[in-house]
């Protein structure tokens, strides 16, 4: 249950919330300006901007957007704004939201041809964007009738007296999802599921942030682990976001330092930074930090064991999807990470693995039938539950993807995720692999995931993705892609029989391709779309966009 909160904040011009409604992030923004105005906000490179500063160039940014609506239909316009990390981002969507508007946040490294679809789909009117995003933007622009204004820094004017009330079911932010099954979709994420997940991660003892951490915002706040887990923290605690468009190799060391970061949010490739660098480095630069958190991609046991030895502080690892606001599991709950979990679900976070007839293994699972010893093993080793689909309800939940809502919870409030996991005797969640990426092979359940760990173990194999091809014999085979170490030799046919003594028969792969890189997400996910459509040889390119390992952060 959401609970209700009536903003009191600094400016006349910032309509308080009312009783009925979740307050959304602008109203969070006004309270803060009024109980901390003179204490840090932001801090990107030398700049500092305060609460009351912040809030001031909020209100001129919205009072901006607000004048040049177009008012057309009975939707508030979409605002779509494709900046890196700085405090542009920032203005531009809590700007788009004070002024009752919708923010539309996008990769600026996104090609012409993906801005376009973004754009068109979203009906945006106005777009605030980077030089070079707008370059790109002039080439399709016949084809966006609904755009109107495109500017490179955000917009500023004189605020009207009331800003028109926003907040509970209005739609907040549209965020669009990687488009690792088709095309982009948007997530619609309302006031209400914004703010809720804030409430859940709340009931976790200890707190997560607090009003005196300095939170470090080096993820891509165009991405919904960005924008709420680390943007959105800052501003329902009111603490200090550390700004940062560009980690670097040593994963930003010195601004962590400098600015005496006590919260990480992070993915994969930043721990795995820390982990590798000078030990005397990290630990001087990481001498503040209280609280590690990792998300969006599988974190590797090894990794988060270096950085734990490294720094003494352990890595929680969560789980969670842009639908979902998006955190729905963290190793937090139960207090202590356990290796390869992705932990228990968030205090008012409901969770269910469903199998695929519908029944509900976990956790109202009966006794188990009997095994059948003539019956292939198809599960997915583990101590607890066989896998099943992650089903979740909870006031976090979008409202279904644009424009009319398809999509989204059933009647009853719960969502199907398409993820697969097991649970634990302990109730901590596994994640096992996409629904959609489930490979049938003469009618047996193969889990590419599983696959990937037994090639992952070769020592001449540095990553790999496993997906579906297409077979005239068995419907389906197994196909691996492979990113070999560097300075190692290895062949098809050698992994091939590694697979063989670790696996069986039918989750071997039948073909291995060599690649130099695995295509990414912003967030570090494997695009297996990308590797199914490329033809036969075609050696995935590196994630495009500003942010490298870590942040090119989906």
């Amino acid at each position: 249950m959401v609970r209700r909160w009536r903003a009191v904040p600094d400016s006349a011009t910032v309509q308080d919330a009312a009783d009925d409604r979740a307050p959304n992030l602008a109203d969070r923004l006004g309270r803060a300006a009024a109980d901390r105005g003179a204490r840090p906000a932001l801090i990107w490179r030398e700049q500092t901007l305060t609460w009351s500063e912040l809030d001031a160039a909020v209100t001129a940014v919205a009072g901006a957007l607000a004048g040049a609506t177009t008012g057309a239909g009975d939707r508030p316009d979409r605002i779509a704004v494709a900046l890196p990390n700085t405090p542009d981002f920032v203005l531009a969507c809590l700007g788009a939201v004070r002024a009752g508007l919708v923010a539309v946040p996008l990769n600026p490294g996104l090609t012409a041809r993906e801005l376009r679809h973004v754009l068109a789909d979203s009906g945006a009117t106005t777009l605030i964007c980077t030089a070079d995003v707008r370059d790109r933007v002039a080439g399709v622009a016949a084809e966006l009738p609904a755009l109107t204004a495109v500017h490179t820094t955000p917009p500023t004017a004189a605020a009207p007296d009331r800003f028109p009330a926003r907040g509970g079911e209005d739609l907040a932010v549209l965020l669009y999802t990687s488009g690792t099954e088709g095309q982009p979709k948007g997530a619609m994420l309302s006031h209400r599921a914004l703010t809720a997940n804030h409430e859940q991660v709340d009931r976790i003892d200890p707190p997560v942030v607090g009003p005196d951490d300095n939170v470090l915002l080096a993820l891509p706040l165009f991405h919904a682990y960005g924008l709420n887990s680390g943007l959105g923290a800052v501003l329902h605690h009111a603490a200090t976001g550390v700004l940062v468009d560009e980690l670097g190799p040593d994963g930003g060391l010195d601004v962590l330092a400098r600015h005496a970061v006590s919260v990480l949010v992070g993915v994969p490739s930043m721990f795995l930074a820390w982990s590798t660098a000078d030990a005397a480095r990290v630990t001087a630069a990481l001498a503040t930090v209280r609280v590690a958190v990792c998300g969006a991609a599988p974190l590797e046991p090894a990794v988060a064991a270096r950085f734990t030895e490294a720094t003494g502080h352990p890595v929680h690892v969560g789980y969670g999807l842009t639908e979902t606001a998006p955190v729905l599991t963290s190793t937090l709950v139960g207090g202590e990470p356990k290796p390869g979990s992705v932990g228990r679900p968030l205090p008012g976070v409901e969770l269910r693995l469903v199998g695929p007839d519908g029944t509900v293994l976990w956790p109202d699972a009966g006794p188990e039938p009997d095994d059948d010893p003539d019956e292939p093993d198809l599960a997915v080793e583990s101590p607890g539950t066989d896998p099943g689909e992650i089903v979740v309800r909870g006031a976090n939940l979008f409202s279904g993807y644009w424009p009319d809502g398809r999509g989204g919870p059933d009647a009853d409030g719960w969502w199907p995720t398409r993820d697969v996991g097991y649970a634990d005797e302990d109730g901590d969640l596994f994640l096992v692999d996409r629904l959609g990426e489930l490979i049938l092979v003469n009618g047996f359940n193969v889990y590419p995931h599983e696959v990937e760990l037994v090639l992952d173990a070769h020592p001449a194999v540095a990553e790999s993705a496993v997906l579906g091809a297409p077979h005239p014999r068995t419907g389906e085979t197994v196909r691996a892609y492979v990113v070999p170490v560097p300075g190692r030799s290895v062949t098809g046919a050698e992994l091939l029989a590694h697979c063989a003594r670790n696996l069986a028969r039918f989750k071997c792969p039948t073909d291995v391709e060599f690649v130099d890189s695995l295509p990414r997400s912003v967030i570090g996910k494997v695009r297996k779309t990308q590797l199914r459509s490329a033809p036969a040889g075609l050696r995935p390119p590196a994630p495009a966009g500003r942010h490298p390992e870590v942040p090119d952060v989906q």
